[in-house]
């Protein structure tokens, strides 16, 4: 009760961030790297005083260790770059609730339905074309699309990347595994150009050697940022396309951690203007409160239309693997 009351006036008073002494110290795993997360986990340290103990590392990989780890593991929150693993958390009961207080900030389609998991940011999976060989009404107007025949060798993806992982996962859950084998098995067919990470995937699409990429948004803004002239843009896919995927890096508060007031306030934080800001201008995700501006150019949430899926139940990475696996697409 005392942490239950604890927590509610900690959201109610919509906790100010300001730099106070503290002895705390909290232990984050970080699904998401170093360079990314680090600029603005020290300016909590510095706003709260609450110091942090970071272990970063694969998503996939931070999930494992705490599964390992049971009831023995000194994670206090963990913070992952998609909801699948966190679903996989939750799956387990390693994830207590968060107050409703700070769920009550995020869209209820980027969070877990129990609470035990909240979106901080967001990432809209996309096409990556180039603007020079193509114009926006020549691309396919669906995911499935990409296994014909016109568009063999033309399309690029980086399927050991966790949030193409991801997709395929939504697939599974939106098309049933023989469907999604049979589309796994006609991009391998196609010749689809394989990556091991997003980044040089589509700077490649904005030289030219390759024509599309499946990708996440942001890589292509973060590209628009150093080279404002690059010949890349982003096309979504049409309202209800499985391809049309929005998912979120998410955090949630183990249920073995001592200290879930002060993990509490760490997610506060990641939902505060500022960090969200953060993440809008120097990351170009979608913020996930009201009132922060979007990136220049970006098709706000509103706009799109995700396909009908519970972000949780891309929890099953396992059987992405095998099914990676079995169809040719992984070693």
């Amino acid at each position: 009760m005392a942490l239950a009351v604890l927590l509610t006036t900690l959201g109610a008073a919509g906790f100010t961030a300001t730099a106070r002494a503290s002895e705390e110290t909290l232990t984050l795993y970080s699904g998401r790297n170093e360079k990314l997360m680090s600029p603005i986990l020290e300016e909590f340290t510095k706003d709260t005083g609450i110091k942090l103990a970071i272990r970063y590392g694969d998503t996939a990989e931070m999930a494992a260790t705490i599964l390992e780890e049971g009831d023995n593991s000194p994670a206090d929150v963990f913070l992952a770059q998609d909801a699948g693993a966190l679903g996989a958390l939750a799956a387990e009961e390693r994830l207590t609730v968060i107050p409703d207080t700070l769920l009550e900030r995020v869209p209820a389609e980027f969070q877990s339905p129990d609470g035990v998991w909240v979106g901080v940011s967001g990432r809209a999976r996309v096409l990556a074309y180039n603007t020079k060989a193509l114009k926006a009404d020549q691309l396919p107007t669906s995911i499935l699309d990409l296994v014909k025949p016109e568009y063999k060798g033309r399309v690029a993806w980086a399927p050991t990347n966790a949030s193409l992982q991801s997709q395929v996962t939504a697939l599974r859950v939106l098309l049933g595994e023989e469907k999604t084998a049979e589309w796994l098995k006609g991009m391998v067919a196609n010749e689809t150009k394989v990556y091991s990470g997003n980044v040089p995937m589509v700077k490649d699409v904005a030289d030219g050697v390759v024509e599309m990429a499946i990708t996440n948004h942001y890589y292509i803004w973060q590209l628009r940022a150093t080279t404002p002239d690059t010949a890349v843009a982003a096309a979504f896919f049409p309202k209800g396309d499985p391809g049309a995927l929005v998912n979120v890096a998410g955090a949630g508060i183990l249920t073995t951690s001592k200290k879930r007031e002060t993990a509490a306030k760490l997610i506060d934080y990641l939902l505060s203007e500022k960090a969200q800001k953060y993440f809008a201008e120097t990351t170009f995700e979608y913020p996930l409160i009201e009132g922060v501006a979007l990136a220049d150019g970006l098709t706000p949430l509103a706009d799109l239309e995700m396909p009908e899926i519970d972000l949780s139940d891309l929890a099953d990475l396992r059987g992405t693997l095998a099914l990676l696996q079995e169809t040719g697409v992984l070693p």
